[in-house]
């Protein structure tokens, strides 16, 4: 894997970390309403609302906002949450994958057909830009909180399958079903993650021009401020000049 355009992406994100942190608290959110629709609100009997609660307090949710959503849940005006995956084409060849969670099917697909016609891009059919894409844990820790002997010796020892690191990020690459083992093995060491999520991480990146860059990036931007949309994955090579 290429070090420098993979974590590229990462490196545009980190602005946004307070909109991501909003969209965080709303997917859990979702999750609690859904766990508990299909398996009532006691978390010794219901196990998938045992692990939304988990990742509810790895994530810092408070506390009233959790119980406010299993109440919300068991009101049955409260529609249940559908997990959809959109593939698009963006500007020059570019391929997006975003990851949305609705209650409302035929809302976010007027959204997104509004989000082509403002932003440029087309609709793909399923498959067409996912083939590019794998999904995998990633697990992103500064520099300052970590020790990079102990850390490389805790991530490969718990199961991770890569280890990079950037100007002042270690990451660290997990299959999917390994990334909250790898995750704890790193705290016990009392490291602190910044970051530990599953992200569509590309096979090949596609370079672009500024404009070109630009007019993606413009899409991008417009996705993600959508209720529905949890995460935009694409698979351009940003221009240095974009990345600050």
């Amino acid at each position: 894997m290429a070090g420098h355009s993979k974590w590229a992406n990462i490196k545009h994100r980190k602005g946004k970390a307070d909109i991501k942190k909003g969209k965080v608290f709303s997917r859990i959110a979702k999750e609690i309403i859904s766990s508990v629709k299909l398996g009532g609100p006691d978390a010794k009997n219901n196990p998938r609302l045992r692990i939304a609660l988990q990742k509810a307090r790895e994530a810092n949710v408070p506390n009233d906002i959790i119980d406010r959503n299993i109440k919300k849940a068991s009101s049955a005006d409260q529609a249940d949450y559908t997990e959809m995956t959109y593939e698009m084409y963006g500007h020059g060849g570019v391929g997006l994958i975003i990851d949305i969670m609705t209650d409302n099917k035929n809302r976010i697909s007027s959204e997104m057909r509004i989000a082509t016609n403002k932003r440029g891009g087309t609709i793909a059919s399923p498959g067409a830009v996912a083939f590019n894409f794998e999904r995998k844990g990633v697990i992103q820790i500064a520099k300052k909180n970590a020790v990079e002997e102990k850390l490389f010796h805790a991530a490969l020892e718990s199961g991770a399958e890569d280890f990079e690191t950037d100007e002042d990020l270690y990451v660290i690459t997990t299959d999917p079903a390994s990334l909250y083992t790898v995750k704890e093995a790193i705290k016990q060491l009392g490291f602190e993650c910044d970051e530990a999520s599953l992200e569509m991480i590309p096979k090949t990146y596609v370079e672009c021009d500024m404009e070109t860059a630009k007019a993606n990036l413009a899409l991008i931007e417009w996705i993600e401020q959508l209720e529905d949309v949890d995460a935009v994955f694409h698979n351009m090579k940003i221009p240095d000049e974009l990345q600050a």
